[in-house]
């Protein structure tokens, strides 16, 4: 998320909580009864904003609110993305050095490899945010691999 608000020119610091908050209901709450709904109610009690909150909900396409901001189209697009490329990386030798879309692409052809992730939703997300889908894979890596030390990838040397 921070690095997309970097390329959009927005405000890095609310972008990021967005992505930090987003699932932070999903292990007490999975149920699409319950998530992201339970962590949108504690967030507005604690006065974060419409943007955050909206932002949210939108990422959970069961929820009927439409992804109508950047932020949100952003991070519905981010969210099954950043979690399959780091699949990816744990089964490459260099992790995330050296990661190119082509490697994801091809992995995302492999219906059993991290087969919980939809295909769908990684497709829809960079076609919310207009961007092809082998550049938004860039981006995605592009981010993992600056955080890759906080993420504990580390370097391979």
């Amino acid at each position: 998320m921070a690095h997309y608000a970097r390329l959009f020119g927005e405000d890095e610091e609310t972008w990021r909580i967005t992505g930090l908050l987003h699932d932070m209901d999903y292990e007490k709450h999975p149920s699409i009864e319950e998530h992201p709904f339970v962590g949108v109610n504690v967030l507005k009690a604690k006065g974060y904003g419409d943007d955050v909150t909206t932002a949210i909900l939108g990422h959970a396409t069961y929820s009927g609110v439409p992804r109508e901001t950047l932020m949100a189209k952003t991070l519905f697009a981010v969210d099954e993305l950043s979690g399959f490329v780091t699949a990816v990386a744990f089964v490459r030798p260099t992790k995330l050095e050296g990661m190119k879309a082509k490697s994801v692409q091809k992995k995302l052809k492999d219906k059993a490899f991290a087969a919980a992730v939809s295909r769908d939703d990684i497709r829809m997300g960079a076609d919310e945010l207009g961007i092809e889908l082998r550049d938004h894979i860039t981006n995605v890596i592009t981010a993992l691999q600056a955080e890759a030390a906080r993420l504990g990838f580390g370097t391979t040397d």
